[in-house]
């Protein structure tokens, strides 16, 4: 693992989402998929569970009947022919993601795998293999490969929902908000470092419909300054979070658009917490950072992490000189 290699990673990913948009453009990647499907099953660990959990919600809201497992759970759905079993993997080796799919390898569901490596163990298991198409993350985190999977799994949700989708679209304008955070991260960043910059971590929140963006934020965090950082959900937050503002110099990074951003925010005032809100206006937020195109969830889902990705080259690249 490497800090600057993981900033030059981080520069690289507009230009490997256009490529992505192209190829989204040019074919379906899910076209072979069988028609019959009643179950969709998506394994992994980290930030590939982290993205098929926002998945799996969104099919269900749409009517699919969609799960996203642990790929370390001992148990789950068993093989079922009209079960799809999609897991998960960058680097195609996750060992629990492995072990997984042995249970499936020789029943009749449908296994595809989506990674970042076409030749490797997992896409040797599976009957179909969906590219990632993030190129090689040489600082050794993933993070093109994490968006570029949570843009797939939005394609394959338009080919199960049979919604009117321009998902090439999608990923061009999530290109340009990238690029625009990166632009101008000399406007930005120095106050976010600063305020997030306490003695008891990063704690990082989101809606459930965007919970990846707060889980996979905080193991930016611990991931490469290894700092401590915690997720937690918009509405649970006044459940378990809350009572850490009241001992702890509480700071936040807010990723608006739950129904209860503004239960949180009422907390925050009382305790003088500080928060940072990436994407949208927010009364009472200590800084907000805007971007392109952020009045799009759907941008937001593919975008935001960037900044705490940012923070954390930062911290890291200052902790290594």
């Amino acid at each position: 693992m490497n800090p600057e290699l993981f900033l030059a990673d981080l520069e690289a990913k507009p230009a490997a989402l256009a490529e992505l948009a192209g190829t989204l453009d040019a074919a379906d990647p899910f076209a072979e998929l069988p028609e019959d499907i009643g179950r969709v099953l998506f394994l992994g660990m980290g930030s590939s569970r982290y993205a098929a959990g926002v998945a799996a919600l969104r099919l269900r809201a749409a009517g699919v009947d969609a799960w996203a497992e642990y790929a370390s759970a001992a148990a789950t759905f068993p093989p079922d022919p009209r079960t799809l079993v999609v897991p998960i993997s960058a680097t195609g080796g996750s060992r629990e993601t492995l072990d997984a799919v042995a249970r499936y390898a020789d029943g009749p569901s449908y296994l595809m795998a989506l990674t970042n490596a076409p030749d490797s163990p997992l896409a040797r298991a599976a009957r179909a293999v969906i590219p990632m198409r993030a190129g090689e993350e040489r600082g050794g985190v993933a993070c093109r490969t994490f968006q570029h999977t949570l843009a797939l799994l939005l394609a394959l949700e338009a080919r199960l929902t049979g919604a009117r989708a321009d998902v090439a679209a999608l990923v061009r304008r999530a290109a340009e908000a990238t690029s625009d955070l990166l632009e101008r991260r000399d406007d930005w960043l120095p106050t976010v470092l600063e305020l997030l910059d306490g003695p008891h971590g990063v704690y990082t929140i989101a809606p459930a419909e965007r919970l990846s963006s707060a889980e996979q934020s905080a193991l930016m965090v611990r991931e490469g300054p290894r700092r401590q950082a915690d997720a937690c959900e918009t509405g649970d937050w006044a459940h378990v979070d809350v009572y850490l503002t009241k001992t702890l110099s509480y700071r936040a990074l807010l990723f608006p658009g739950s129904g209860y951003d503004e239960q949180a925010m009422d907390w925050v005032r009382q305790r003088g917490s500080t928060v940072v809100a990436v994407g949208a206006e927010v009364k009472d937020a200590t800084a907000v950072v805007r971007y392109a195109h952020d009045d799009d969830p759907d941008v937001r889902l593919l975008t935001e992490t960037l900044v705490a990705e940012l923070v954390a080259a930062s911290w890291w690249s200052a902790q290594a000189r």
